[in-house]
């Protein structure tokens, strides 16, 4: 017999899981069929190709690298059920979420107030700016016509 190249042997292996192992006829059906054509593309037949996959085993899948990994290889003893909750811890819980609720608000206000102040003072010093370059166009106006163009218009109209 020739030897499998091993794509054709891992999927002859789980053709013949499902041939074998299959929820419903049909899917057993459907693995038997599948097994039959791989075999018969290796030349072999269903029969032969059985008898040849028969001594390749897998052996089972060892866990031991999952069990150094752990502190204990013993299994942990099973959890005691929670002990049920008393009106007075709910109380205490809500009170404690929401003296946070208060805590968060009042650092948001201050935040807010802080941020709002700052916005105030720049107003201000635009306000001012601008108050500035409205009373030197006034004067500029009130000095009656002149040879240098308007501040605003740029016009020499005065």
């Amino acid at each position: 017999m020739s030897a499998w190249p091993p794509l054709d042997r891992d999927r002859f292996a789980k053709c013949r899981a499902l041939m074998e192992r299959g929820a419903t006829p049909g899917e057993r059906a459907a693995g038997r069929a599948a097994a039959a054509r791989i075999a018969a593309a290796a030349g072999l037949t269903l029969a032969q190709a059985e008898a040849f996959d028969a001594p390749r085993t897998r052996p089972a899948p060892s866990y031991a690298w999952r069990a150094s990994k752990t502190a204990s290889t013993t299994a942990p003893e099973p959890k005691a059920p929670p002990a049920p909750i008393t009106v007075e811890e709910l109380q205490a819980q809500k009170r404690a979420a929401e003296a946070r609720r208060r805590k968060l608000a009042a650092r948001e206000a201050r935040r807010l107030r802080a941020l709002h102040a700052e916005q105030e003072r720049q107003s201000a010093a635009i306000r001012t700016a601008q108050g500035e370059r409205d009373r030197a166009w006034a004067e500029a106006r009130a000095g009656g016509p002149t040879n240098e163009p308007h501040p605003v218009t740029g016009s020499h109209l005065g």
